[in-house]
C-alpha cells in the first residue's frame, strides 16, 4: 500500500445494516449465474423486412436491476470506508497510477472485512466507479471523458441525457439518489468559491476543463435538481476544418476572411446549441497576430489563436449580494485598454450600449454573438436590449446607431437532422427612412429531405455583389464575381 496517502490510526468503520446485509454478500453468486446463463437463440433469417433483434427477457433484466443495486449498495458504503481511510490532503499532486493503486488496495481489504466477494468484472467496476467519486464528479465522469458527447443533461438522479450529433440520447448513468446528485453539485460549485442551496437554488460555474456548468436544486427543480454541462472542446476548429464538415461552402469562407481581415463589425446569431461560439473561434483565426484583442465573456469558452489576447470573465455576486463584476465593467474597462479589436462571447443586456459605441467608435472587426432566428430578428433583438437597458432614444437613432456600428450577421443553425449549418450571412448596407436595409449574400438552401430524416440541401450566393466589395479591394481582397453566382440546384 501506498501509505502516504492513509490516515495514520484509521480505524474499520463498523458494519453497516448494508454491509451485513446477506443481499450483498450474494452478489457473486448472481454475475456468476448471469455469466453461465446459454445464449439467447439465433433469430432465422426471413424474406421481406430484417428481423428485429431479440429483446432481453423480464426475468434478465430483473436481475441485472437487482445486481445493479447492489453494486450501488456496496460502492456506498466503500465510499464512506475511503473517506475514514483516505489522506484526503496528500491526494493532490499524487499521480493517477499510484491513486488507483491505493484505492484498489484499500478496497480489496474492506471488502474482505465486509465479508464480500465480487467476479473480476464486478471489482474493476467497483474500483473505477470509486475512483470517479473520490477524484472526479462520480457518475458523470465517463459522459466528460466521452469525446462523442457534446452536451451532459441531467433531469433528477434517474435521467441523465447525453448529446452526441446533435441529437438527444438516454444515457445508462444514474445517481444512487437525490442526496448522492446534491453531493456532486456541491462538490463543483465549491471548487469554484460558490454555493447552491434553498436560499440560492441556482448557479453557473466552470469545471476545471473550461466546460460550462448550469444547475438548479429544489424546491425550484421540482423533480429533482437539474444540471446542464456544456463539454468544453480541446480541438480548435478552424474554417478548414468546418468547411470539411460541411458547415458552409468554401466560397463563403473565402467571403468571410476578407470581411474579418477587413475589420468588419460582425454578429454571429443563432439559437442555443447552433454552433455560434465555434463559428465565432473559427473566424478569430482570420485576426492578425499584431493586433491586440480583448475578449469578455461569462463563462471562458473562447478559443482565440492569438499572440495578443487579453481574456475577462465577468464574476457573480458573492453570498452577501456583493463583489459583483458584469460584462458591460470588463467592457467599459477594455475600452481604456487600447484594444485594436473586441470580442464579446455574448451580448444579452445593457452591455449591448457599449458593444455598439465601441463598434461605432474606432475598434473595428469587433465580434459578438446573440440569440436571435435570422438577421432581422437579431437587429430586433439589439433595439430590445437598448430599450431594456433604460436608455430612452427614438427608435430610428438607435437603428441608426445599429446601422453605422453592425456591418455583417451571420446566422448559425441546428437544423433538425442534428447537422449545424450556418445558413446565412447578410449585411447591413445602412437606413432607408426608419428601416435597416440588409442585403443576403449567402444561403443555405433546403431541396429536400432522406428517408432516413438527413436534409438535402447546398450553399449558394444570392447573387448580389457585395455591399463591401470596393472595402475588400483597397485592403487587398479582390475578390472575384463568380462567388457571388447563384448555384443551382443539383
Amino acid at each position: 500500500m501506498f501509505s502516504k496517502y492513509k490516515k495514520t490510526g484509521a480505524s474499520v468503520a463498523p458494519l453497516t445494516e448494508v454491509a451485513k446485509s446477506p443481499k450483498v454478500a450474494e452478489v457473486a453468486p448472481a454475475a456468476k449465474s448471469e455469466r453461465e446463463a446459454p445464449p439467447a437463440p439465433k433469430v432465422a433469417r426471413q424474406p421481406g423486412p430484417v428481423a428485429a433483434v431479440p429483446k432481453q427477457s423480464p426475468e434478465a433484466d430483473d436481475k441485472d436491476r437487482k445486481r445493479r443495486l447492489r453494486l450501488d449498495e456496496i460502492k456506498t458504503e466503500m465510499h464512506h470506508r475511503l473517506l475514514d481511510n483516505l489522506n484526503l490532503s496528500a491526494l493532490e499532486g499524487a499521480k493517477d497510477t499510484e491513486l488507483r493503486a491505493e484505492i484498489t488496495a484499500i478496497t480489496s481489504e474492506q471488502l474482505g472485512e465486509m465479508g464480500v466477494v465480487l467476479n473480476r468484472e464486478d471489482r474493476q467496476t467497483l474500483n473505477t466507479e470509486l475512483f470517479d467519486e473520490v477524484t472526479g464528479l462520480g457518475p458523470l465522469e465517463p459522459l466528460l471523458q466521452d469525446e462523442t458527447v457534446n452536451d451532459i443533461l441531467v433531469n433528477g438522479p434517474n435521467r441523465v441525457f447525453v448529446e452526441r450529433a446533435g441529437k438527444l440520447e438516454l444515457s445508462e448513468v444514474r445517481f444512487k439518489d437525490e442526496r448522492h446528485l446534491l453531493r456532486i453539485i456541491d462538490k463543483i460549485v465549491s471548487a469554484v468559491g460558490r454555493r447552491v442551496d434553498e436560499s440560492n437554488p441556482y448557479v453557473d460555474a466552470r469545471l476545471k476543463d473550461g466546460s460550462r456548468f448550469n444547475a438548479m436544486v429544489p424546491p425550484v427543480a421540482v423533480d429533482g435538481s437539474l444540471v446542464s454541462i456544456r463539454k468544453f472542446k480541446k480541438e480548435k476548429l478552424g474554417i478548414d476544418d468546418l468547411v470539411k464538415f460541411g458547415a458552409f461552402s468554401e466560397e463563403m469562407a473565402a467571403y468571410l476572411q476578407a470581411a474579418v481581415a477587413c475589420r468588419l463589425n460582425v454578429i454571429v446569431s443563432g439559437g442555443t446549441g447552433s454552433g455560434k461560439t465555434t463559428t465565432l473561434n473559427a473566424l478569430s483565426s482570420f485576426i492578425d497576430n499584431k493586433e491586440r484583442v480583448l475578449t469578455i465573456e461569462d463563462t471562458a469558452e473562447l478559443q482565440l489563436q492569438q499572440i495578443h489576447v487579453g481574456r475577462m470573465e465577468s464574476r457573480p455576486p458573492n453570498v452577501e449580494g456583493k463583489g459583483a463584476v458584469t460584462q458591460r465593467d470588463c467592457l467599459r474597462n477594455a475600452l481604456r485598454m487600447r484594444p485594436d479589436r473586441i470580442i464579446v462571447g455574448e451580448t444579452r443586456g445593457e452591455e449591448v450600449i457599449d458593444m455598439l459605441q465601441a463598434m461605432n467608435t474606432g475598434h473595428d472587426g469587433s465580434m459578438t454573438t446573440i440569440h436571435a432566428n435570422n438577421a432581422r430578428d437579431a437587429c430586433s433583438r439589439l433595439e430590445n436590449m437598448v430599450a431594456m437597458a433604460g436608455i430612452e432614444m427614438p427608435l430610428k437613432a438607435v437603428r441608426a446607431q445599429i446601422a453605422a456600428a453592425v456591418h455583417l450577421i451571420v446566422q448559425a443553425s441546428r437544423l433538425q437532422d442534428g447537422s449545424r449549418r450556418m445558413v446565412s450571412i447578410t449585411e447591413v448596407t445602412g437606413m432607408e427612412g426608419e428601416v435597416i436595409s440588409m442585403q443576403e449574400v449567402f444561403r443555405y438552401q433546403r431541396t429536400g429531405l432522406q428517408p432516413d430524416g438527413k436534409i438535402i440541401g447546398h450553399f449558394t450566393a444570392c447573387g448580389v455583389r457585395s455591399h463591401y466589395s470596393e472595402r475588400f479591394r483597397q485592403w487587398g481582397y479582390d475578390l472575384p464575381n463568380a462567388i457571388y453566382e447563384p448555384i443551382a440546384a443539383q
